[in-house]
């Protein structure tokens, strides 16, 4: 009977999808934080359920040959890089086989030759985009992130993913809130008035925003904090600030106001120009993020004669890439401010034949329908969660040649990619792309094409 603080030597077998150690003990199978596939370790009992349980490793009585001991420990508790301690080489391995093991358990496919995962040459330094929390630490205010699965700030100032200049900006203006003596935010007495700093920058064009969410509109001396984070940065060309007075996890409030500069800022993706709000979904590895494109680019094989759906299409930055390729681009998103973007973005690429609406992907499928819009291509880049249902039956319904899948879960896909299989469409290709390296997150593009039924 294994209880809580029992030590235990154990061998770790495998890693979960999330990239935890998986050890075997008694029946049960545990979760280990920072061990590795045949390190053999002396485990701490943390938690024990009917099946499952917890460990942390005491001890390594041996290592793995491919671990990084170069990291810092905080990147794995703050879970800002949970896979870091891995060789790179062997996470690109990993996120392969987290996509050949879900489509063989879901879709029961294991006939389709998934490719080796897409990597970085240097996969540190890479993220355009910095969420980061400002606390009260020791008496001082922090800037950092929390610890997993708590809501205590690890104070950081190199974030390893993030683009340095980023972090340089994030460290510089907690020092100017130091020096103006301006008060974090407590989450449980509510007081204070800074909450987060968000800072994106364009891979490209190197302009930079950044936005102060606060808990109420007036921040003291925000002219001189302005005057010197400009003059230290120039690249800033937008700051803004956002009002947040509830108490939520969620990071923004309704209420954008512009303190400096411009609302957008601007970069380029696979040529184009795209204007990036505070608020706009925009990947956050631009150098990846056009592999990922460009790949589902090649997989869709698009010639002038075809009419492409791109559902989920945000600011556009999918449909737009191959627009100039293709007869018309219909594409379909649910946040309005989205389609906004994406239709000013059209404008700001002279592209004229992307028609955007604001609607459910399903809803605008059977509005095109009805108007005798044929799509050749529909191309899908949903959330974690998936396509719905009846989403897979409306595309089918309109019977494109190929659905080009652009997936952030490979579970989700495997499970939507048999459904597809089932209504007359055959898996051909799967590129796995790693957007997210240090972490255990991967990006994959697949192709389905429609059988041709011969009698």
């Amino acid at each position: 009977m294994v209880t809580k603080n029992d030590i235990i030597e154990t061998e770790i077998i495998d890693l979960s999808h999330e990239g935890q150690g998986v050890a075997k003990v008694d029946g049960l199978v545990f979760f280990v934080d920072n061990a590795l596939s045949g390190e053999v370790i002396q485990m701490r009992v943390l938690k024990v359920k009917k099946k499952i349980g917890f460990g942390k490793v005491e001890e390594y009585l041996s290592t793995s040959p491919y671990r990084n001991e170069n990291l810092d420990v905080a990147y794995l508790r703050t879970g800002i890089a949970d896979l870091g301690h891995l060789a790179y080489s062997e996470q690109l391995k990993f996120k392969r086989k987290q996509v050949v093991d879900n489509l063989h358990k879901t879709a029961g496919i294991s006939d389709i030759e998934v490719a080796e995962t897409l990597g970085m040459d240097n996969p540190l330094a890479y993220r355009n985009k910095a969420q980061v929390p400002v606390r009260r630490v020791n008496g001082q205010l922090e800037t950092g992130f929390f610890r997993k699965n708590s809501h205590d700030l690890m104070p950081i100032e190199d974030f390893l993913i993030q683009d340095k200049e980023i972090d340089s900006l994030i460290n510089f203006t907690r020092d100017l809130l130091r020096h103006f003596d301006i008060k974090p935010y407590d989450e449980k007495e509510q007081t204070g008035l800074v909450r987060n700093i968000v800072v994106r920058r364009g891979h490209y064009t190197g302009q930079v925003m950044l936005v102060l969410v606060t808990t109420r509109p007036k921040i003291f001396r925000i002219e001189q904090l302005i005057e010197k984070i400009v003059t230290e940065f120039p690249a800033v060309k937008s700051i803004i600030q956002n009002i947040n007075d509830r108490n939520t996890n969620v990071i923004f409030g309704s209420e954008f106001r512009t303190l400096y500069g411009q609302d957008t800022i601007e970069d380029t993706m696979l040529g184009n120009r795209y204007a990036i709000s505070a608020q706009s979904f925009y990947q956050v590895n631009t150098v990846m993020a056009e592999k990922l494109y460009q790949t589902a680019i090649d997989f869709s094989e698009l010639t002038p004669d075809d009419t492409v759906i791109d559902a989920y299409s945000g600011i556009g930055t999918i449909g737009l890439s191959f627009a100039k390729q293709v007869k018309a681009v219909y594409g379909v998103e649910v946040i309005e401010a989205a389609v906004r973007d994406a239709q000013k973005n059209a404008a700001l690429n002279s592209i004229t034949n992307a028609h955007y609406v604001a609607d459910t992907a399903e809803n605008a499928m059977a509005n095109w329908s009805k108007q005798g819009i044929k799509p050749d291509v529909i191309l899908v880049d949903p959330p974690r969660k998936g396509l719905t249902e009846s989403f897979i039956k409306a595309s089918a319904n309109m019977q494109p040649k190929k659905i080009t899948y652009i997936s952030c879960n490979p579970a989700t896909m495997a499970r939507d990619i048999k459904l597809y299989e089932e209504l007359g469409y055959k898996l051909k290709k799967v590129q796995p792309v790693d957007l997210f390296p240090m972490t255990h997150h991967v990006e994959v593009v697949s192709l389905l094409e429609k059988c041709n039924y011969t009698l």
